[in-house]
């Protein structure tokens, strides 16, 4: 199969190396890729987010798959012109990935097919939201409705803090409508499925560490660090299937939205039960890292399954054991970054058990350099988690990038430790 891949950052030099391994590939576009994904896929001069550029390229080059790896192609509706140029797409439509570009039509699609949520209020201006957080004695989280990168939520324990978080969101693009949430206390999960808009796949669940710091401190990034499989008790996992993507699969058919990639649920299990925090029309970043190398199944013929509408219900097959992905990133993220850190990665080249996933870097006369944000994904992969987060720290010790940030507990809360 002729496959082209849009994106650029960590999630889809996963995504391109899990393509790679396809017996069913024959050719691998990226666009624009990166240069770490060179080594596995043509780079093309392409703009991701013209949806008659990528039409255009796909019909003449018979591409048999576009693959969406970020959701600013979604908001774009590139999939629905590749689609209609007869192309087949995994990702959704325009009008279903709005249950990710639109915070305000996913809380209302939730209100509408009973799917236990946090209560919360839309707000139109500054005002409106900080009488909605003073109702909720300012222990809220404050979101921008619209696409702000993984970093569109603040999540404040009282009324200053929520007062502040207004005002910074709402002078984003992003914040011009925002929802004012009530905390939710309890461990997070990642629940990514694909589907085909009719049945749905199960990928193994997964746990993302969002906050800048050890210790869950620090601002919200777009993602320090993840495990997979994350440990769910069997009652839990019952209800998550029954009250919330049951209902978000129905509710999809319901409404008429054209679903057909990997859906994202973020799920809070809090001790009235599991409740989802939020949807992405997409692979999560960095959870796909820990996840796609534990898959014992062809993610082409799942991606293709998934476009032609012939996916088939259940859970996907998993290898023993796990993965723990560490998030590098320049200094100074995720308010400003930094760019140019030479990297030297040949310290854990031929470690077992060990990928790096390049996120935010470039290849230079001397090797690879920082280009700012995230910069690697370190992946370990054992026999458990321990084994696995043991893996990855010991590639992290093995790099020289100086300066570099990351965090130092990822998984450990899992295992019943702090840090070490």
């Amino acid at each position: 199969m002729k496959v082209l891949l849009l994106g650029s950052g960590g999630r889809e030099h996963a995504i391109a190396w899990s393509l790679s391994r396809s017996p069913l590939l024959t050719k691998l576009w990226a666009a624009p890729g990166s240069d770490a994904m060179a080594a596995l896929a043509e780079r093309v001069d392409l703009e991701a987010l013209d949806p008659d550029a990528v039409a255009r390229f796909a019909r003449e080059n018979g591409v048999e798959l576009v693959f969406i790896g970020p959701e600013a192609p979604l908001a774009a509706g590139v999939g629905d012109a590749a689609r209609a140029a007869g192309v087949p797409v995994f990702g959704p439509s325009k009008a279903a990935a709005r249950l990710e570009t639109s915070k305000a039509f996913a809380k209302d699609f939730m209100a509408r097919h009973a799917i236990p949520t946090a209560r919360s209020l839309c707000c139109e201006g500054t005002a409106a939201a900080k009488d909605a957080a003073r109702a909720l004695g300012g222990k809220c989280a404050v979101k921008a409705d619209g696409l702000a990168a993984g970093k569109g939520v603040i999540v404040c324990r009282a009324f200053p803090e929520a007062e502040a978080a207004v005002d910074l969101l709402c002078a984003t693009t992003a914040g011009k409508t925002l929802i004012v949430e009530e905390l939710l206390d309890g461990p997070e999960l990642t629940v990514m499925v694909l589907t085909d808009g009719r049945a749905c796949a199960v990928l193994p669940p997964s746990r993302d560490h969002k906050r800048l710091h050890d210790g869950d401190q620090g601002p919200n990034t777009g993602g320090m660090g993840a495990l997979a499989p994350a440990p769910v008790p069997a009652g839990t996992w019952k209800r998550i299937m029954d009250e919330i993507l049951a209902p978000t699969m129905a509710g999809l058919t319901d409404d008429g939205l054209d679903y057909r990639g990997a859906l994202y649920a973020g799920i809070m299990l809090t001790q009235a039960g599991p409740k989802l925090l939020e949807y992405n029309a997409r692979f999560g970043d960095p959870e796909t890292q820990a996840v796609l190398p534990l898959l014992d199944a062809d993610l082409l013929t799942l991606a293709r399954d998934c476009a032609m509408g012939e996916l088939i219900a259940g859970v996907i097959p998993a290898k023993p054991g796990a993965c723990v992905a560490i998030t590098l990133a320049s200094p100074g993220y995720p308010d400003s970054t930094k760019a140019g850190t030479p990297l030297d990665l040949s310290g854990a080249e031929g470690l077992t058990g060990v990928l790096i996933f390049h996120a935010g870097t470039q290849r230079g006369a001397k090797g690879w350099i920082a280009t700012g944000g995230r910069v690697l994904t370190v992946v370990g992969r054992g026999t458990d988690l321990a084994d696995a987060r043991a893996r990855a720290y010991a590639a992290v010790a093995a790099l020289q990038v100086p300066g570099l940030h990351y965090r130092r507990d990822i998984a450990a809360k899992a295992l019943g430790r702090t840090v070490a």
